[in-house]
């Protein structure tokens, strides 16, 4: 075949590959930002998203690997394209309310089941599509090399993902992503019919291409299982620091694309051209980023903050350095195409089993998120691996001995302060719990002072604290003292002088607003995740020491609240609080006009929405101001400085109409100026939100 022909014949499997692999990495990002407001917004909603596409790309695999080997390409190409067609009946790939969880199943179960049901056909299909398309390919052009169609596959990916933040979704609605993704297939459906039309005017048949130099290069034992190896490794690394930077930060699509953008980089990089992974340049770099890391999770013992830019860049170039270590490593043991579609099977399934490791055994066997941990030390012991393990087996050349004792050397210098770090987590903490929210832990302070105490931490955000002795036990404490935009608002509300008070609470925390309840008073708290239920009881006294009478509604805040209004009414609070926060952020769907609308219709004409926006990292205020002018409230910033005892600064944000409250002449010395005299116009609904409008990169920007 001609060079002219030749390109006439790359160039629809090219297209083919590109698009499914650009809708194959563009809904994964869509669907997770639609369901996560179901599911309290936690980092393990996106963690257990990416477990059910591995599992999907690994049954895809396996789909066009039996193809492959069992039928002849005409075959292939019919049935193909004959589902494809079927799963187009599945669209548009939008989940049903009746999805909704109710609260008592397992979210991650429950997840999966969603998935399975909206998404699981079609990613199926595109999953199988690209393995497919370059076998095909490889019976119409057996000169050529199907493994640049791999580089283009993940091209095709990247841009899905990073179009996603930073054009899809300011851009468009979730309903309008989901229709616009729905036509791509369908256009995806008519380019691989297209692709595959050679094969359909003509069957090559006979045996795969390469079959007998595959005879006389079979695979080494252990080959399949260093595939598999590295790259479950490379997928334990991207969970483990998207775990880890969204529990630092905030679970937002950006903070999940990123992280997969470069795990998907490293694949294009190494499969494009054996001469991009060089282990002169990328060891010394695995080495440093390593290194970096472990500094930065010692930083939890440091008196400074790092800049969150810097610790991003430190998360996400250690997690790319050590993709380009496993998938180079990978590449150069890639295997001839008549092994191509076993090869992208064993790489789908390392790349499921990282998945499953973290999602389903790292809680069961670990009280942290120490995966990360693990990680780390197995992309160093795999690179060792395959240094000593040659084309010809395992390498003993003059310097294999000292190139063993350096390599044993460096692991034990990155285990051990890993080790350490993991013990000082662990032995400076009275409890600690993992569950599908995070990981939360008790620590105790000042224990034979006057001012011994407790805090519940999430991960690094202190969800509150509580004195263990003296009438100090009593006290609000943290972001909750009597200056605090909650005391302001429970403590100045008019009807707190006439009688009982009603006050709603999602998010417990600690219980430390129920420290402001007294004979009569109503607290009703809502919490998503039962182990902070259990804390909250065992360790701190605020429920079982309040005059008031207060429960605990296990749930997702809004959800709850929308059944009890179907089921019974409005609850008639005079003070609701929004007081849950994921990472160091508000989940984005309690900040929506229709979250807002609901809670106007749990509140009284006269009540008062304290809404708690404490954030390092994100100015929630302009688009509460715009809610609250929009909905006919006031809205009053409430910052407390936090100079009284054990107090931390933090900044409430008060929606009313109570003019009593209003005009109370105590108000104005408890309020702040707004930063900026008008608001953003930054609106958010439940079709539409971007929390990228919000981030701040310098604190002086923020509140």
């Amino acid at each position: 075949m001609g060079e002219p022909d030749g390109r006439r014949v790359v160039i629809p499997f090219a297209v083919g590959v590109l698009t499914s692999a650009y809708l194959l990495f563009q809904v994964q990002p869509m669907i997770a930002r639609q369901i996560l407001p179901w599911y309290g917004g936690s980092p393990a909603v996106w963690t257990t998203c990416m477990l059910f596409f591995q599992v999907s790309l690994l049954a895809g695999y396996l789909y066009a690997h039996l193809l492959a080997k069992w039928l002849r390409p005409r075959r292939q190409v019919v049935l193909h394209l004959a589902l494809l067609g079927l799963s187009l009946l599945s669209l548009p790939i939008a989940p049903d309310e009746a999805w909704k969880p109710s609260g008592a199943e397992n979210p991650m179960l429950s997840i999966l089941r969603l998935l399975t049901g909206t998404v699981g056909f079609p990613y199926v299909l595109l999953s199988a599509s690209a393995p497919l398309l370059q076998h095909w390919f490889s019976r119409v052009s057996p000169e050529s090399s199907p493994y640049r169609l791999y580089a283009v596959s993940n091209l095709g990916s990247l841009l899905g993902l990073l179009l996603y933040p930073f054009v899809v979704e300011p851009a468009l609605s979730l309903r309008s992503q989901s229709w616009g993704w729905s036509a791509g297939y369908g256009l995806f459906a008519l380019v691989c019919a297209w692709s595959a039309s050679p094969l359909l005017r003509h069957d090559p048949g006979g045996a795969n291409p390469g079959a007998t130099t595959s005879r006389r290069s079979p695979l080494r034992p252990g080959q399949r299982l260093l595939w598999l190896a590295l790259a479950a490794c490379g997928s334990v690394m991207l969970l483990a620091i998207t775990n880890q930077v969204c529990l630092d930060v905030a679970v937002v699509p950006f903070l999940w694309v990123a992280p997969l953008s470069l795990y998907l980089l490293s694949f294009i990089i190494s499969f494009d051209a054996a001469k991009w992974y060089n282990r002169s340049f990328w060891v010394p770099l695995l080495a440093a980023s390593v290194v970096l890391v472990v500094i930065l999770l010692h930083r939890d013992y440091a008196d400074t903050e790092w800049p969150l830019l810097l610790q991003i860049a430190i998360y996400l170039s250690a997690l790319f350095v050590c993709c380009m270590v496993c998938h180079g490593e990978l590449a150069r043991r890639k295997p001839h195409a008549s092994r191509l579609t076993s090869f992208y099977l064993m790489v789908a399934l390392g790349g499921a089993l990282g998945g499953v490791f973290v999602n389903l055994v790292a809680p069961l066997v670990f009280d942290g998120y120490w995966e990360l941990h693990l990680g780390l030390v197995a992309t160093v012991v795999l690179f060792g691996v395959c240094a000593l393990w040659g084309e010809t087996g395992w390498d003993a050349g003059p310097y294999v001995p000292a190139f063993r004792t350096a390599w044993g050397l460096a692991v034990l210098g990155l285990a051990i302060p890993l080790w350490m770090h993991r013990a000082e987590q662990t032995d400076s903490s009275i409890v600690t719990r993992r569950s599908f929210y995070g990981v939360l832990n008790v620590y105790e302070f000042e224990v034979d002072e006057p001012q011994h105490h407790y805090s519940l931490y999430h991960g690094r955000i202190n969800h509150g604290m509580q004195f263990r002795r003296g009438r100090y036990r009593f006290l609000p404490t943290t972001y909750y003292d009597f200056d605090s935009g909650i005391g302001v608002a429970i403590g100045l509300h008019p009807r707190r002088r006439t009688g009982p008070l009603k006050v709603g609470v999602i998010g417990l925390g600690v219980g430390t607003i129920a420290a402001f309840g007294r004979s009569g008073d109503e607290f009703l708290f809502y919490e998503i995740n039962p182990e902070v239920q259990r804390l909250a009881e065992e360790y701190f006294s605020y429920l079982s020491d309040t005059s008031g009478d207060n429960r605990v509604v296990l749930g997702d805040g809004r959800i709850s609240l929308e059944r009890e209004l179907r089921e019974s009414g409005s609850r008639r609070f005079d003070v609701l609080a929004l007081d849950a926060f994921s990472g160091d952020g508000v989940p984005v769907h309690l900040l929506t006009r229709e979250a807002f609308e609901l809670y106007w219709r749990h509140l009284r004409p006269d009540g008062i929405l304290a809404v708690h926006m404490t954030s390092l990292h994100f100015d929630l205020s302009d688009p509460t101001r715009v809610l609250a002018r929009e909905l006919g409230k006031q809205a009053l910033l409430v910052t407390d400085e936090g100079e009284r005892f054990y107090d931390d600064s933090s900044d409430w944000v008060l929606l009313t109409s109570n003019r009593r409250f209003l005009a109370d002449p105590a108000l104005p010395d408890l309020l702040r100026r707004w930063p900026r005299a008008t608001p953003r116009e930054i609106r958010w609904t439940d079709d539409f939100s971007n929390l990228l409008s919000v981030l701040v990169l310098d604190e002086s920007q923020g509140l």
